[in-house]
């Protein structure tokens, strides 16, 4: 009877290759960000395409009142760099402010075994991004017909710097969804955050224009070099004196780890009912 016992082996479950895990978190992002689409802006009026329009006229009526103080850096038009400087930094607010509560109105798909914290996380950042991405290229497209800038001089530059904005984002975002659930006070610290990074992200000034003994404190905020990467990107007369690489990357990957440890600090306070 042993010997018998001893030939029977159960089979083993197989394990899942790398590519069957990404396409299975592949899903689960889409479905997120396909519900987090309908319960946000839901189907009537317009629908989904407030994700696009909300972003296009905020840009738009910021470019319109910056449209009459003349050029910026020389040959740059006001109304090109204020879409340049704006729309992207509604990406910034739009991811960092809607991950604070995010656990809590998202809290039923964490019992889906499949869906973790950094599903919910990325999935509304990557649908910030498309919208924000999107406005922002709209708005380049009606600046460029009416004659306000040229094609973008640099694009690869362009799209480093939308990714670096992107991963920055991200990176505080999950910081902001794992230290900020069950802890009220800080909560209601994210919005008065980002209102007050507006005037410290080089979104409506070029670095050059700040008074050497300012600028090297400034550039201890990452966010004045994406912008100025952002800029090198669009406008030929746009330089790089003060972009530096290292030190960007080094704080998307700093804040990014951290994020990383703060969501998973937060498992074991949540409390699914």
């Amino acid at each position: 009877m042993a010997g018998v016992m001893s030939e029977l082996t159960l089979p083993q479950p197989r394990r899942a290759s790398l590519a069957e895990c990404l396409a299975i978190q592949a899903r689960v992002i889409g479905a997120i960000i396909m519900r987090e689409l309908h319960t946000r802006y839901g189907r009537d009026n317009i629908g989904y395409l407030w994700l696009i329009c909300e972003p296009l006229m905020l840009g738009s009526v910021i470019a319109i009142l910056h449209s009459a103080s003349g050029s910026h850096g020389g040959a740059i038009n006001p109304v090109a760099f204020t879409v340049t400087g704006y729309t992207n930094f509604i990406m910034f607010r739009g991811i960092v402010n809607r991950s604070e509560g995010s656990l809590h109105v998202n809290m039923p798909l964490l019992y889906h075994r499949m869906v973790t914290v950094f599903d919910i996380t990325l999935g509304r950042a990557l649908l910030e991004v498309a919208g924000t991405t999107s406005a922002f290229t709209i708005l380049m497209f009606i600046c460029y017909g009416l004659g306000y800038v040229e094609a973008p001089a640099r694009p690869l530059f362009l799209l480093a710097g939308i990714g670096y904005m992107f991963i920055l984002c991200f990176g505080l975002s999950m910081l902001v969804a794992g230290g900020t659930h069950d802890r009220p006070f800080l909560e209601r610290m994210v919005h008065p955050f980002s209102y007050f990074m507006i005037p410290l992200s080089a979104a409506f000034f070029m670095v050059a224009w700040v008074p050497e003994k300012y600028r090297y404190y400034l550039m201890f905020n990452p966010i004045p070099h994406i912008f100025e990467l952002i800029r090198y990107g669009v406008f030929s007369t746009a330089n790089l004196d003060y972009v530096d690489f290292g030190y960007l990357s080094g704080v998307c990957a700093v804040l990014n780890l951290l994020g990383l440890i703060a969501i998973r600090a937060v498992k074991p306070r949540l409390h699914l009912s």
